[in-house]
């Protein structure tokens, strides 16, 4: 029993860091204010990590594991658009639960060249997936575009993904904690990516799309359908 214990104590920092992280941003928060709300002294904090960039290092590491784990095409089957349309509630909703990487990100990268060098080799693999997944549906007769158009399509997707919250922070900061809003900021973020593809679409995953889009703005007036 006692053998796991530094597991389980350094395993209950990391939760708290990255709540308290989401919560107030990562700049608003120190060790010391980490260890109080632990409930520990700083030097057994110190035990287990060496300062907090070795937390933000530590957190990043299970959110790296996860998406790479999550960023993947069917191996079996060319991808369909209720795929792509899983795929972005997935990605969002793993964005939202480290969503202080995406709020204070400049900020973060400025200050940790191997954070800086990780998050460019996520984003890679972030269009290297959406490209695949947009190659599917048009090697499948779902999607219509050239090589070209299909690399800007990627790198939109990614970029309109990656920074939804952040516009959503901007919109609503006042509620942006709380869970319905921000689960419908999730829908919202993946209709607007979704809504990037559309265009390209083609027989009947367009009127697929289409029927998605209806339901969406059912739900949130505040967008026309296309």
């Amino acid at each position: 029993m006692q053998a796991k214990a530094p597991r389980r104590t350094r395993e209950r920092i990391l939760e708290l860091a990255l709540r308290l992280f989401n919560e107030f941003g990562e700049p608003s928060i120190t060790t010391t204010i980490i260890a109080e709300q632990m409930g520990i002294s700083p030097g057994n904090l110190y035990y287990h990590f060496r300062n907090k960039e070795d937390i933000v290092d530590s957190i990043f590491a299970q959110f790296e594991s996860e998406i790479l784990r999550m960023l993947s095409v069917p191996e079996d089957r060319r991808p369909n658009i209720e795929d792509v349309w899983l795929y972005l509630h997935l990605i969002f909703e793993l964005h939202w639960r480290y969503r202080f990487f995406y709020r204070d990100l400049s900020d973060l990268l400025s200050r940790n060249r191997r954070l800086e060098l990780q998050f460019k080799q996520i984003y890679d693999h972030k269009v290297k997936v959406a490209r695949q997944l947009c190659q599917g549906l048009r090697g499948d007769g779902q999607l219509e575009a050239t090589d070209r158009e299909i690399d800007a399509l990627a790198a939109n997707i990614v970029v309109v993904a990656t920074y939804w919250l952040s516009y959503e922070y901007v919109l609503n900061p006042r509620h942006y904690t709380e869970q319905q809003a921000m689960a419908d900021a999730l829908t919202r973020g993946c209709y607007q990516v979704l809504s990037l593809i559309g265009p390209y679409l083609r027989g009947d995953t367009h009127a697929l799309f289409k029927r998605l889009a209806e339901e969406y703005t059912t739900r949130f007036q505040t967008i026309p359908a296309t």
